[in-house]
């Protein structure tokens, strides 16, 4: 090196034992003047590629630009000026070293290559330039020293020329660094940003993008007020759905494809392998293909290739931060000794302090960016997975669909994509761990040689008892979601059919259950609680007694090994480092060996739907059709008739292609319109129900809403056409959905319509014109293709083709006189229900009728003028509020009352205690290393352990029985809390479920009480944790260096502002986000219940783009909630990193007052302290955004309630309604508070043993009038007595339970057969099968293997619905009471099925009191006495031959009929 530079390459004596150091020329301007340059050039090639990538279009040249690159050329013009010296002093003779020509060069190169960069980043539209930016501040960083030393040496100036080239160099670099901290204009030509709020991060420079500078707008205005939906920035392309599904969907078929293409491949290798072979063929084909056939397509492969790249950048950051964690020890170690050393030159002590500070604000900064992309991967991931969920469960088979109900996909799309999403923070410690133990022990052995072993092999045997508790724990997690995923299931069920519960009075039997989950998840949970602490124990202890091996057999080994300060707290700080790898290690890898992935990938893999459905299916269930061979022409009108469960059904959804294809081809030219049997209503408003996503043509739907019928019920609804419809249609009635339904099909304008027995749920009426009108010759689907599945005879002579179907086989297909003819099955059918009506009436009498039934539809319209319509956009659904603005204190007192409030104190005792242990062992150990060493060895270290050991092991104890008694409360608080809520849901009058989704309550009962069950306590716990600890860092550094108390007070400040910024904005974006993500799963559940509906309308796309908006803006909400907890992050740690500064600067200053052990004591707390200090705010945040969860189920527990159940000293007596006479007392009724009245002033009386048939338009209050007997509406006005007992005054239960009806929708729970029907086990099994034969499902039930305990799927899904019928028809004969309610029941039933319901009814109640709401007149002809209403009053009660004698409305409808 001296003939290069021709001086000394380094000096010790002037660079560091001095008090005025200096560098060596030869160093400054070998070794300082390239490391700017070896930077440069080894980022080159990376750099390129990366600008090659980039397509942002290019940044028009501006005056900072320009500035730029003249700085630029003028810095390399300097640095040649020097090189041209150089030669110039060749000529004179002077040889200079070598080095004055080498070093120009290099830097002139270099700085031509920064500036021609500058140049390219403005064509490829980089805005602003980190690696541009650390190159101008290495290079002003390398020219301090050498300035320095110039200024220094100015008295002889010999090199006068290079001085003032320096000088130039210098200023020119300084302002290169500036300019380059300014951000240029957004480039030109880039995609237009049509979005009202863009993300600030595209455009931010550099410098902001590192510390996260430009999230801090969104900071301030959530700290001035609570943050809203339209202040949320728009996603980067890159995180939006449309990108990521794209990108993930495509990956997964290409592992498919590959996947079948193996197979295929290796079938066709073995064939060939096998034709040299002689003996068994067909065996050896066996084995081989079988070894291959496992393979699966994996969907993490999948994952991999999409997300992998992306996170990788991420990984390199973290190995960054890895090696740099290990610096800080080293200058600890050289901190200690510096105090020792009396004589060093203060200005090592300076350096050390601000060596330290740097190090870990550069370790801050990386870690922050290494988490910013994990947690973008993670994001990322989760937008992916629900994408592709959805777009699978719109394609999935039914029988796929049968094996996992629509609760577990949904949880697929919560929690499974969730626990993805929580493991990419932690993917990187798979190897990040291994590394950090390795650099962690070497440095260990360094200072305490091989007793290091003794503190390994405690940390290997705490290893696999780490691995125990996390797999444990992992089982119990699998166990309780389980429990959890049946509970929500149960509750699911439980709130689709509370209407039917609270008429049965079944709350008891169903809460039983409910809670007996309940109790066993909570059992489970106990159980990992237990884990949990005795893990914790492990946790705090295991550096502890790590380190008390270590030093006791260091110390014990050899007299002469003497336990310093140095040594002491070197090691401590190590083995802290190690705590987090050794702890997360088994965490991390029991973590992924996930139930998640296997269940994401069997859901995809599931079989999908044939989207050819022109050549669609023939079909199998339980092989319900076979054989089947038809054509229907295009432009026909086809009825397809036949039984209650012969495949009805199954047919049109086999033409829809919903059918699995055993054998044979469906051929369906067109497009498709669908009316499935029962109506699927979308939650929005009416008008977008009909439009299904269609443009509106104002003509085309008002012609659809006059001939469906709904002009009248518009009038009716609150808002008329935009009326928000509740989840499933819940506030309209059977009949109107069912023409909503219909509605939409007509404003579709398919080509052919497939309408399963749309008729069933109307009046005869209403059926009659919408049958006119719509379906029949001459309706306006007339010359389309029709296929029409009807019970109802009356239109049969109207249709071109009959299909009879017995059996799931075509029995007989004609016109209607052929099979007429024929005189085979159907004609027997048909004589049985033709009534005596001459069914061939002649053409010209139809037309009359047509006439009247259009005059009627207008007759009835009120006669008074229409109430003044309300307000259109009162919705029936509130949004859901979000809670803004701090958390009330009022809160965390509800929740320390569910914990206990002794409990709550107790807890906060034994943390104090527990850091006290603490800090006294440390202390001890810091008096320990100042013990004087006599003659090479230190007395007493038997009673210096002991007392180490007594008090480390006093804290681990105090830790597990805290964390214990935090678990237990948190328990018993998440069993109150639950037991409230579920208690006061059941007693919930019906009009909460009317206005409120089933999501939101369901919401409550899963993510809520998941909250209270699972993320409160751990929360808690941290908290506690990280505050004391912070405060005992405190105490510790003020009392070993008091001058620091000066300097906490600003400190705190800046930490309480950080602090007070950050909970704001964060809870509420939490809230945002939690309020954004309950759409996505009601859509979603929404379109797996209706999926065929969308499949048929060609609607797939449009679904999947609502789905895909509702996640985006779910992560809209989501993803500033993650930039804030980096922005935090890096702000909180400087903090922490300003205390490690100063706690080591004090030392330095105070050093000579200080005993190393003190030094080295509070240095170790002050490393420390970052995470705790991190930790601690974001515990506040955590717990004040999920303390939120005790807020909405207190919320949700003390709604309002109905009645009592149960009335003490009130119920009426034993064998009461005993004559079953019914009285209405100027009775009125509305629905909910605001609305108008449903039924006014009735009065009327039934005596006992009545049959009473209600009839009258949809919407006149038939069905409100049974809802009032059973008190589900309470009364305005006016009372009812049954027996002469006021239904008012008497407990709920003891009203439902005496009275019996037949419900309009059949709903049956999953469970077992007898379970739907006897829910108390009241009955023994001989009234079981008699009730069930008395309805005619014994054959069924009988034919089935578990017989009485045939499993019902979700929503009785596995029977047809005349089959539930029948089951609501069995439970009411069970119960036997002497008044039965028949609401609609006959709707969804044949003719045949629904005389022997009559007969049923007729010979098994004949001494009760029968009200019957009847579509199809024929039923209640023979009744005592009509009622029939009109607009909520008595239009009309009489017997029916008097009521048809009086000509009235009665006489008009039964003409309709055909029966007068």
């Amino acid at each position: 090196m001296e003939a290069f530079c021709g001086s000394r390459f380094w000096d010790s004596n002037l660079t560091i034992h001095t008090d005025n150091p200096d560098l060596t020329p030869c160093f400054q301007n070998t070794i300082l003047a390239w490391i700017p340059s070896i930077y440069l050039w080894s980022v080159l090639p990376f750099y390129l590629v990366y600008l090659k990538r980039s397509k942002r279009g290019y940044i028009v040249l501006s005056v900072l630009s320009r500035f730029k690159t003249l700085f630029g050329v003028l810095l390399w013009c300097v640095s040649w000026a020097d090189l041209f010296y150089s030669f110039h002093e060749l000529l004179q003779s002077r040889t200079p070293p070598p080095v004055y020509f080498v070093t120009p060069l290099v830097v002139g190169i270099t700085v031509l290559l920064a500036t021609l960069l500058i140049q390219y980043e403005r064509l490829r539209g980089i805005q602003s330039s980190g690696v541009l930016i650390i190159f101008w501040f290495l290079s002003v960083l390398c020219a301090v020293g050498p300035l320095r030393s110039k200024i220094m040496t100015t008295g002889h100036v010999n090199e006068r020329f290079r001085f003032t080239t320096f000088y130039i160099y210098f200023a020119l670099i300084i302002i290169e660094l500036i300019l380059s901290c300014f951000k240029e204009k957004p480039p030109f030509f880039s995609p237009v940003n049509t979005d009202a709020n863009p993300c600030p991060e595209l455009n931010s420079g550099f410098l902001s993008r590192l510390t996260f500078w430009w999230f801090t707008s969104m900071a301030i205005q959530g700290y001035k007020r609570p943050l809203e939906e339209k202040d949320l920035w728009s996603l980067n392309k890159d995180d939006t759905s449309k990108a990521i599904v794209q990108q993930l969907s495509k990956e997964w078929d290409r592992e498919k494809a590959q996947c079948k293409k193996e197979d295929v491949s290796y079938m066709k290798k073995s064939n060939h392998v096998l034709n040299h072979v002689d003996g068994g063929p067909e065996e050896a084909e066996v084995l081989i293909s079988d070894k291959k056939h496992d393979r699966k397509p994996s969907f993490l492969k999948a994952l991999l290739r999409t997300f992998g790249p992306y996170f990788l950048i991420g990984s390199c950051f973290k190995l960054m931060q890895d090696l740099l964690s290990f610096v800080n020890p080293q200058l600890l170690s050289v901190l200690i000794g510096f105090i020792k050393n009396k004589d060093a030159p203060a200005w090592w002590g300076f350096l050390i302090a601000a060596l330290m500070f740097v190090c870990a604000v550069l370790q801050t900064l990386i870690l922050h960016q290494h988490f910013q992309y994990c947690f973008v991967t993670g994001m990322r991931l989760r937008t992916g997975i629900t994408g592709v969920i959805y777009r699978k469960s719109l394609a999935i088979t039914n029988s796929a669909k049968r094996s996992s109900t629509v609760g577990e996909i949904v949880n697929l799309m919560s929690v499974d994509a969730q626990r993805f999403m929580d493991l990419m923070t932690f993917l990187n410690m798979l190897w990040s761990a291994p590394l950090q133990i390795f650099l962690a022990l070497y440095f260990l052995w360094q200072t305490l040689g091989p007793s290091v072993l003794a503190g390994v092999a405690v940390m290997v045997l705490l290893i696999p008892f780490n691995s125990a508790i996390a797999i444990k724990t992992r089982a119990f997690q699998v166990e309780q979601m389980r429990y959890k995923d049946s509970r929500i299931k149960l509750m699911n069920e439980i709130l689709g059919g509370i209407k039917v519960l609270k008429l049965y009075a079944w709350e008891p039997s169903f809460s039983e259950k409910v809670l007996e989950i309940r109790k066993n998840e909570l059992r489970v949970l106990r159980k990992a609680a237990y884990l949990n602490s005795v893990s914790t124990f492990a946790w705090i202890s295991a550096p502890f007694l790590v380190a008390l091996t270590t030093f006791a057999v260091y110390v014990s080994v050899d007299e002469e090994n003497v336990l310093d300060a140095e040594k002491a707290f070197v090691s401590l700080s190590l083995f802290n480092i190690l705590k987090f790898p050794l702890n997360m290690l088994p965490q991390v890898i029991s973590n992924l060996t996930s139930v998640s992935l296997k269940r994401i990938q069997q859901f995809l893999s599931h079989d999908e739907l044939d989207p050819n459905c022109v050549e669609t299916k023939v079909i199998a269930p339980a092989c319900f059709l076979h054989s089947i061979n038809m054509l229907v022409p295009s432009g026909s009108l086809v009825a397809i008739v036949g039984h209650v469960g012969c495949g009805k059904s199954s047919l049109v959804s086999a033409l829809l292609g919903e059918m699995e294809k055993l054998e044979g081809e469906v051929a369906v030219k067109g497009s498709v319109a669908y009316v499935p049997q029962q109506a699927w209503i979308q939650n929005a408003t009416l008008k977008d129900n009909i439009l299904f996503g269609q443009a509106l043509n104002e003509e085309k739907y008002q012609n659809a809403l006059e001939v469906c019928a709904l002009k009248t019920d518009l009038e009716v609804l609150p808002g008329g056409d935009q009326t928000e419809i509740g989840e499933k249609g819940i506030n309209l009635s059977g009949g109107q959905r069912q023409r909503v339904s219909l509605a939409r099909a007509v404003y579709s304008s398919a080509e052919i319509f497939l309408l399963d027995d749309p008729l069933s749920a109307v009046d005869s009426h209403v059926a009659k014109h919408i049958f006119d009108k719509v379906i029949g010759p001459e309706g306006v689907l007339k010359g389309k293709t029709r296929i029409l599945v009807t019970h109802s005879i009356s239109f049969l002579p109207q249709v071109d083709h009959i299909i009879v179907l017995v059996d799931g086989q075509i029995s007989e297909m004609g016109s209607y006189q052929e099979l007429l003819k024929q005189n085979k099955a159907f004609a027997e059918f048909l004589r049985n229900y033709a009534l005596d009506e001459n069914i061939e009436e002649d053409e010209p009498t139809k037309c009359p009728n047509k006439m009247s039934t259009k005059r009627r539809v207008c007759e009835k319209k009120p006669a008074e003028p229409p109430a003044p319509r309300k307000n259109a956009n009162e919705k029936l659904i509130q949004a859901e509020t979000t809670e803004t603005g701090t958390v009330k204190l009022t809160v965390f007192w509800q929740y320390m009352k569910a914990v206990g409030p002794v409990i709550s104190l107790v807890i906060c005792f034994l943390y104090c205690c527990q850091n006290a242990a603490a800090i006294g062992a440390n202390v001890w150990l810091s008096d320990w290393t100042n013990e004087p060493v006599v003659n090479g060895t230190q007395h007493n270290t038997g009673m210096r352990i002991g007392v180490y050991a007594a008090l480390g092991l006093l804290q681990g104890l105090l830790v597990l029985v805290s964390s214990f008694t935090l678990a237990m409360g948190g328990i018993s608080a998440a069993r109150t809390l639950h037991a409230a809520l579920l208690e006061n849901k059941f007693h919930t009058p019906q009009s909460f479920y009317d206005t409120t989704p089933t999501g939101r309550i369901i919401n409550r009962f899963s993510k809520d009480i998941y909250v209270i069950d699972e993320v409160i306590p751990p929360t808690i716990l941290m908290f506690l944790g990280t505050f004391f600890t912070s405060l005992s860092t405190m105490i510790v550094i003020i009392a070993s260096t008091p001058l620091f108390a000066v300097v906490i007070v600003p400190l705190a400040i800046l930490y309480f502002f950080v602090q007070r910024f950050y909970v704001a904005t964060s809870r509420q974006l939490k809230r945002l986000e939690s309020v954004s993500r309950s759409p996505i799963y009601s859509h979603f559940s929404e379109t797996v219940s209706g999926a065929s509906v969308i499949r048929a309308y060609r609607r797939v796309k449009a679904f999947v783009d609502i789905s895909d908006l509702k996640v985006d803006e779910n992560q809209k909400s989501y993803y500033p909630g993650i930039v804030s907890n980096r922005w935090l992050g890096i702000r909180v740690e400087f903090v922490g990193n300003c205390i490690v500064l100063f706690a080591a600067l004090f030392a330095v200053i105070g050093r000579n007052s200080l005993n190393a052990g003190l030094v080295g004591l509070s240095v170790s707390y002050a490393l420390q302290v970052t995470l705790s200090l991190n930790w601690m705010v974001r515990m506040t945040s955590e717990l004040e955004t999920n303390i939120v969860a005790v807020e909405r189920i207190k919320e949700y527990s003390e709604t309002e309630t109905e009645a009592p159940w149960i009335i003490e000293g009130k119920s009426p007596p034993e064998n009461w309604p005993s004559k079953g006479e019914l009285e209405f007392v100027n009775y009125s009724v509305r629905y909910r508070k605001g609305l108008d009245l449903v039924l006014k002033g009735l009065n009327l009386q039934v005596h006992g043993g009545e049959k009473i048939g209600i009839v009258g338009r949809t919407g006149a209050g038939k069905s409100s009038m049974t809802l009032c007997l059973f008190r589900i509406l309470e009364a305005a006005k006016g009372e009812i007595k049954i027996d002469g007992v006021k239904i008012s005054e008497i407990g709920l239960h003891d009203l439902r339970s005496r009275l019996t009806i037949i419900p309009q929708d059949p709903v049956l729970f999953s469970g077992t057969l007898r379970m739907n029907l006897d829910p108390f086990n009241k009955y023994s099994d001989e009234e079981i099968w008699k009730a069930l034969e008395l309805s005619h499902l014994k054959r069924f039930v009988s034919s089935q293997p578990s017989m009485l305990d045939y499993e019902c799927s979700e929503g009785g899904e596995n029977l047809s619905v005349g089959q539930r019928q029948l089951v609501c028809l069995a439970r009411a004969l069970l119960r036997k009471t002497r008044i039965l309610i028949l609401d609609e029941a006959t709707a969804a039933i044949d003719l045949e099925t629904d005389d022997l319901i009559q007969m049923t009814i007729r010979t098994q109640f004949v001494d009760c009191t029968v009200l019957t709401i009847a579509h199809r007149l024929n039923t209640i002809m023979d009744y005592t006495r009509v009622l029939v209403l009109d607009s909520g009053t008595i239009a009309e009660f009489d017997t029916p031959a008097n009521l048809i004698a009086a000509k009235g409305i009665f006489y008009s409808m039964a003409k309709d009929a055909g029966l007068a």
